[in-house]
């Protein structure tokens, strides 16, 4: 039952009223921490998933979200407004009121009709979210993944007339098909006349007497379906791909919405991204920064010989060029930086450390050209 859900602002971690920004970081926040992917087989964490999806996808749907705050889950549930059941016979909802209607009876126009989007006129789908986390390395190289989407589509049974088979919906005689009520009402100042949404058929202009044993009378039923989505080479963590058509089911015939896919890029071990550049510290020996040697750097597509300079600095940055990630959507790729580290060796036998301590002894202020700069500095400050 729609009464057992959790309020959907919750299980997005939001407030009432919070702006779509808003909602969006808390989709996002709370889709990474169910991910079914961080959670192998567990079917609470998949079901908080769905929960997440389908709060994420009412709440970032300006129509639906509406509905929702005023209705609660009654008021995005694919059955609103079926059937022949009532709101109650005279609440007046003061967003319906017609001011077009209102000036006419003031100022002697006979109450004329204002014009009415047609209720039963193909309408767009909203739009569907789904998340999917993928290896540093696929986000590099680009890849095909499959997701699991839960998406709002016609119902195949009744193909989204919401009748069960053998029978059709039929013009609603209260509203005649417009899916509004005309009142008057007598003001001091004449005859005054509202539009209200129509309390029989509920706005839609059609009433079901036999609903659909799938949809109840809804049209609609949500499924989960799995997308095949291609992923381009590039992408960073968090960004969104826009899958046209591939949302939830238009209304009467309408369009699909569209499916956003939000990605997840899992750390990699050594390297971390900036921009479209890769950044990694290489640990090196004294010697090797001393005396200069060949090594190889690590690269997504393997190592890369490198020579290092001798006298080379801890600090020191190798930049390869053309080595980094692919530009989104363009050509060429960004640059690999490594930063030099010195790695200092630990746990010296006696026999190393009178070899270092004789070494060190051999050495003068011109082998130290920082230390020796570093001092004179030093002398002129509190000469």
């Amino acid at each position: 039952m729609a009464d057992n859900k959790r309020d959907y602002y919750e299980v997005l971690g939001v407030q009432k009223g919070a702006s779509e920004d808003e909602i969006k970081k808390g989709y996002r926040r709370m889709a990474k921490e169910y991910h079914p992917d961080l959670h192998p087989g567990d079917a609470q964490a998949e079901a908080k998933f769905k929960e997440v999806n389908e709060a994420y996808e009412v709440l970032s749907d300006s129509e639906k979200k509406a509905r929702y705050d005023q209705y609660g889950h009654a008021g995005v549930d694919p059955n609103f407004g079926a059937g022949a059941g009532g709101w109650g016979g005279g609440a007046w909802d003061v967003g319906d009121i017609d001011l077009g209607d209102i000036f006419s009876s003031f100022f002697g126009g006979g109450g004329g009709r204002s014009r009415r989007a047609n209720p039963n006129a193909p309408r767009r789908g909203g739009d569907a979210a789904a998340a999917v986390t993928i290896s540093f390395e696929e986000a590099a190289a680009g890849c095909r993944k499959q997701v699991d989407v839960s998406l709002i589509e016609t119902c195949r049974t009744c193909g989204g007339s919401g009748a069960a088979k053998g029978s059709s919906p039929t013009t609603c005689p209260v509203c005649h098909g417009t899916g509004q009520e005309t009142r008057q009402q007598r003001t001091p100042f004449g005859v005054m006349q509202t539009q209200t949404v129509c309390s029989r058929c509920r706005g839609k202009g059609r009433i079901v007497e036999k609903p659909c044993t799938d949809c109840h009378g809804g049209g609609q039923v949500r499924v989960t379906r799995q997308v095949g989505i291609n992923i381009p080479a590039g992408i960073d963590d968090g960004q969104v791909i826009t899958v046209s058509g591939k949302g939830n089911s238009g209304v009467n015939g309408g369009p699909a919405g569209d499916l956003q896919i939000e990605v997840t890029v899992r750390p990699h071990p050594i390297f971390e991204r900036d921009g479209f550049n890769l950044w990694c510290e290489l640990p090196l020996t004294y010697a090797q920064l001393a005396l200069g040697d060949e090594i190889e750097v690590p690269t997504l597509n393997g190592r890369e010989k490198y020579t290092i300079r001798e006298g080379t600095q801890p600090g020191d940055l190798i930049r390869l060029r053309g080595k980094g990630i692919p530009y989104l959507n363009g050509r060429g790729k960004g640059d690999l930086i490594a930063r030099i580290a010195l790695e200092v060796p630990r746990e010296l036998s006696k026999k190393q450390r009178e070899l270092l301590t004789a070494f060190d002894s051999s050495l003068d202020d011109k082998n130290y050209e920082k230390r020796k700069s570093f001092f004179e500095k030093l002398k002129d400050a509190f000469s």
